[in-house]
């Protein structure tokens, strides 16, 4: 059983990893968060070019035709990168919803704006902050009409269209939104990352359309699979907080040596490599069975959700730190990665969601 990845998909890799140190070094984060704009629209024109949005549409709705490796790889750079982009809910959640779930109208009329990127998808499933459960969703649906309020939505402020969780019939579903219609309005919310916005959406009879077969059991696998994408998002993140930290400690001398050479300083980095492995280690192992459609995804995709959680936090937290004080200054870039840290950490769920999941769906394995 390989878990690695093949030679051409590593070369896409490195195409993605050249044309992110070119296109968004941390500049472009900073200025995203400093700046009004909700987004970097050049990188996002940029990425679609290069077919990044698209990865796994089919060639003929205009995609890349690629699977859920590629992608996997390409989310590992623009979590590198901390890209200032949308990518993950329109990429993760609403194209794979529509590709899952979408009816061939549905699909002929978004996935080809998805894959050029001039729409962007969001998700719309929590109601409140910390909202995981299904039973919980107040949104409802009558008539075609769509009624409730979401929050937070992660780019909802800058989406073309939602994939909303809505009550209809007594049961929990997925329906397409237009977000140009009326009957809905969006909020921008104060984001502690402000870099990937969020936004407040409330909608007051917006006509909508369901999305076929989704149940919560639909959901909980559509969820799974972004789980996956985003673990490499943060695998990637961490890994690039790591590198800049080795490279300060080694250039920062105290008693007349760098204070990488003090052993509580390459114990912490050591620790830090280990926790950044096995979190990788999850995060392909995931990917695999994401690709193979192996029913070890419903514990794979928390796994891998809690270990690239918990290790690009962990990173982060041990980056300031050993950064001293300027890690604690604006100046510095630690911040980014910080911010970031947190915020992917509560996107899909926060990682004691999931580890409470992981130990459901353990139980229900064993029982079966």
């Amino acid at each position: 059983m390989n878990f690695d990845f093949s030679e051409e998909q590593k070369l896409l890799q490195q195409t993605a990893r050249d044309f992110l140190a070119e296109q968004s070094p941390l500049s472009t984060c900073r200025e995203v968060l400093e700046g009004d704009a909700p987004y970097a629209a050049a990188l996002w024109k940029g990425a679609a070019e290069m077919g990044w949005q698209g990865a796994v549409i089919p060639e003929s709705f205009g995609g890349a035709g690629f699977g859920h490796l590629e992608l996997a790889m390409i989310a590992e750079e623009v979590g590198r990168a901390l890209a200032p982009i949308p990518f993950g809910p329109s990429v993760y959640l609403a194209t794979e919803a529509l590709l899952r779930f979408g009816s061939p109208a549905q699909q002929k009329s978004w996935l080809p704006r998805l894959a050029d990127g001039s729409a962007i998808g969001c998700f719309a499933f929590a109601e409140r902050p910390g909202q995981n459960a299904f039973e919980s969703v107040e949104a409802k649906v009558s008539g075609g009409k769509l009624s409730g309020t979401k929050l937070p939505v992660g780019d909802g402020d800058v989406a073309s269209l939602a994939i909303v969780a809505a009550q209809d019939g007594g049961r929990v579903g997925l329906h397409l939104v237009d977000l140009s219609t009326s009957g809905v309005t969006r909020t921008p919310l104060e984001s502690f990352d402000p870099s990937r916005s969020q936004a407040k959406l409330v909608f007051e009879g917006a006509a909508c359309e369901p999305l076929a077969g989704t149940d919560a059991a639909a959901i909980a696998k559509l969820l799974d699979v972004a789980a996956v994408l985003q673990a490499f998002e943060q695998v990637g993140a961490a890994t690039r907080a790591l590198e800049i930290t080795r490279e300060f400690v080694l250039g920062r001398y105290a008693f007349g040596k760098p204070i990488a050479a003090f052993q509580s300083i390459k114990h912490r980095l050591a620790d830090l490599w280990c926790e950044i492995e096995l979190a990788r280690s999850n995060a392909y192992y995931a990917a695999w069975a994401l690709s193979n459609d192996s029913p070890e995804l419903a514990a794979a995709a928390p796994l891998a959700r809690i270990a690239a959680s918990e290790a690009f936090e962990h990173v982060t937290v041990e980056m300031i730190q050993m950064h001293g004080g300027v890690g604690y200054t604006w100046e510095y870039d630690c911040h980014l990665f910080y911010r970031r840290a947190k915020q992917l950490a509560g996107l899909l769920g926060t990682p004691k969601y999931w580890k409470n999941l992981l130990v459901d769906r353990l139980r229900a394995t064993k029982a079966a």
